[in-house]
């Protein structure tokens, strides 16, 4: 498969939904736990527990299936790093691990995120 068409199965927001190293309750701490990779750009975006990262992504291939790598910089209070790997499996989800610099590293597996469908606001008419 293409470098475009990998990009294109990769882009987009991924739910982290599990990992070896923290329970599920702790990765949603201050928001649901992601890992987003924009469209137009090698950019995107990464949150779990209190972590809120920027990032920078390529994506490739890792036998036969798609690759995504990245890094990431928080410059929050206190400044931290770390980067990351995932291949997309036949089943639609990214699995791969994560790791903080100088701090822990675990395995992990996203969906792809899905916003629950809004409802449709009912007006009267008078």
């Amino acid at each position: 498969m293409s470098k475009a068409a990998n990009k294109k199965r990769i882009i987009g927001r991924w739910r982290i939904i599990e990992t070896e190293a923290w329970a599920k309750k702790d990765l949603d701490l201050v928001e649901h736990a992601f890992v987003h990779f924009e469209e137009d750009g090698p950019y995107g975006a990464f949150a779990m527990i209190a972590i809120r990262a920027g990032v920078h992504y390529c994506v490739s291939e890792r036998a036969g299936k798609p690759l995504v790598e990245w890094q990431g910089l928080e410059e929050g209070r206190d400044d931290m790093c770390g980067r990351g790997w995932a291949t997309l499996d036949a089943d639609g989800r990214l699995r791969g691990r994560i790791f903080i610099h100088c701090g822990d590293d675990s395995s992990f597996v996203a969906e792809r995120f899905t916003e629950p469908k809004q409802r449709a606001r009912r007006t009267r008419g008078r």
